[in-house]
């Protein structure tokens, strides 16, 4: 394992891993946000909710 750091700067390699991580995090949550099911910023259509409330209600009486 040691040799591995000696071919990469650790430093380097955890900010690589960071800045990775934080584009990875916008990536989804922009990809979240641009679906009407999961937009939390301007909130779900009333008909939506009570869809969603329906189906729930129709799976509880199938079981």
């Amino acid at each position: 394992m040691w040799r591995i750091w000696k071919l990469f700067e650790p430093s380097r390699v955890l900010i690589g891993i960071g800045a990775w991580l934080a584009v990875l995090a916008l990536l989804i949550h922009f990809i979240l946000l641009s679906t009407e099911r999961f937009n939390w910023v301007q909130g779900a259509a009333v008909s939506s909710v009570t869809e969603t409330a329906e189906e729930v209600k129709a799976l509880h009486r199938q079981v």
